[in-house]
């Protein structure tokens, strides 16, 4: 693994958490996970904090999709066997015959 692959594993990962917590703690009225946290409030951050949440929200939301495809792109195989191709090297005409011989 490169350097690029562990930087981009630690952002990964720390947008995931981030991401986590703001789900936690966006209002009722949202939808969210406010409730948990005890009270009735409009927010648990304050009135005017629920469109600011909903856009950091939004914005780790998209980080977070953004880094799962970049992540999955850098640390792809450098191979170009495809699974039918694997599949085809292993198999044989008369598997039935081996597998009784094993069986014995």
């Amino acid at each position: 693994m490169g350097i690029l692959s562990v930087i981009l594993i630690v952002l990964f990962v720390v947008v995931a958490l981030l991401l986590i917590f703001l789900i936690a703690v966006q209002d009722e009225n949202s939808q969210g996970l406010g409730g948990i946290f005890g009270g009735s409030s409009d927010s648990a951050l304050g009135t005017g904090a629920s469109s600011f949440l909903n856009k950091v929200t939004t914005g780790a939301a998209i980080a977070f999709l953004v880094l799962a495809l970049l992540v999955a792109f850098i640390n792809k195989s450098k191979t170009s066997d495809t699974l039918l191709d694997s599949a085809a090297g292993q198999s044989s005409s008369n598997w039935y015959a081996q597998d009784a011989s094993q069986a014995n």
